[in-house]
């Protein structure tokens, strides 16, 4: 069973790392992301929005990975929310409508979606023995 909540830990804090590491530049850099990624930002509501959201999805991702069986049921919306980025820019990218290296990042969110799905799985387990 530690192994199985050792993966979890493992898992959702580097998605944490990972996500804090790519989206807190974010509120420094947004010139800099407009010129990698045109075009210029119109509504910075949505752009500083997505990135607030973002950030407080890292840092659910490293709650969890400190305590993986107790916030077990978190893990449910943190695979929704890897898959609904990997899709939907997927689709716009098979659409030529997201850059390449905006298709690279939503295949990493499906990756990563799907070990948080392993580790839902893995985890149910020790989340009975933790209720009991």
């Amino acid at each position: 069973m530690l192994a199985v909540m050792r993966f979890a830990r493992v898992i959702f804090g580097l998605a944490g790392v990972y996500g804090l590491g790519l989206v807190l530049p974010m509120y420094f850099e947004r010139a800099r992301f407009e010129s990698v990624a045109p075009p210029v930002v119109t509504h910075l509501e949505l752009y500083y929005g997505f990135a607030g959201v973002t950030l407080a999805w890292q840092v659910a991702f490293l709650i969890i990975a400190a305590q993986p069986a107790r916030c077990r049921l978190i893990m449910i919306p943190s695979i929704l929310e890897k898959f609904s980025y990997g899709i939907a820019v997927l689709a716009l990218g098979f659409q030529n409508r997201a850059a390449p290296v905006t298709m690279a990042f939503g295949t990493v969110d499906l990756v990563l979606g799907a070990l948080f799905m392993v580790a839902y799985v893995r985890t149910a387990s020790g989340a009975d023995q933790q209720s009991t």
